[in-house]
């Protein structure tokens, strides 16, 4: 279960003008729950699964994931906990161009400290890239690279998986495939997902348990 308390985040602009982002008193997710943040672009959606993954630190606040609270977590051993317990499906996707999709996937298992080629193999033939284990990303579609995005955001069989506008570069095509590709593979495997769209299209396509069009509000757009 994750579980957020008076969680805050500013930031300072170039004027030296501070302004909050953030401002969440209360947010739960029980356990393979899946939902979403719509919003406009800029109203906090990716500080906020960046906050939860432990890549930014709050200003204040508590987020707690089973008994850990990752906001209190030293740098290293956040880390640590993301590669082990968090997939992160990111917009860009960020893969490295000079590696093979195996090898960016391989890449996602490094951080915890062990690496099996042959779960990263398996998670490339989950997404449906059996066939391209030895692709680099310049040989491959964007559809294909988001594939690969979420390989390695699974390998690791995450509790919680955080997607950032999985389907912002994508064609309406391969954004099924890819809406069907995440939501069937949590619902599988039992993880919790939580994306983030400024596109209140997309988040209806995911057919999710709940949606927010403000998480500072935890407002609820629709129940399922």
């Amino acid at each position: 279960m994750l579980k957020i308390k008076n969680l805050k985040k500013s930031f300072t602009n170039s004027k030296k003008e501070k302004f909050s982002i953030i401002n969440i008193h209360e947010f739960s997710v029980n356990d393979c729950d899946q939902l979403a943040v719509s919003g406009e672009s800029g109203s906090g959606k990716s500080t906020f699964l960046n906050l939860i993954s432990g890549i930014l630190r709050p200003d204040e606040g508590e987020i707690l994931f089973g008994d850990t609270d990752i906001a209190k977590l030293p740098e290293s051993r956040r880390d640590l906990f993301r590669a082990r317990n968090i997939g992160y499906i990111f917009q860009t996707f960020n893969l490295l161009q000079a590696f093979t999709s195996l090898e960016n996937v391989m890449l996602g298992m490094m951080f915890t400290g062990r690496t099996y080629k042959s779960r990263c193999i398996e998670a490339l033939d989950k997404v449906g890239l059996s066939n391209r284990l030895n692709s680099k990303p310049s040989e491959l579609s964007v559809g294909e690279q988001q594939r690969v995005a979420i390989a390695r955001a699974i390998v690791n069989s995450p509790a919680l998986l955080l997607a950032d506008e999985p389907t912002a570069n994508l064609d309406k095509k391969n954004s099924g495939i890819v809406i069907d590709l995440i939501t069937n593979l949590c619902h599988e495997n039992k993880i919790i997902l939580l994306l983030v769209s400024h596109e209140k299209e997309v988040v209806e396509e995911f057919k999710l348990q709940r949606y927010f069009s403000d998480i500072n509000k935890s407002e609820v757009l629709q129940s399922n």
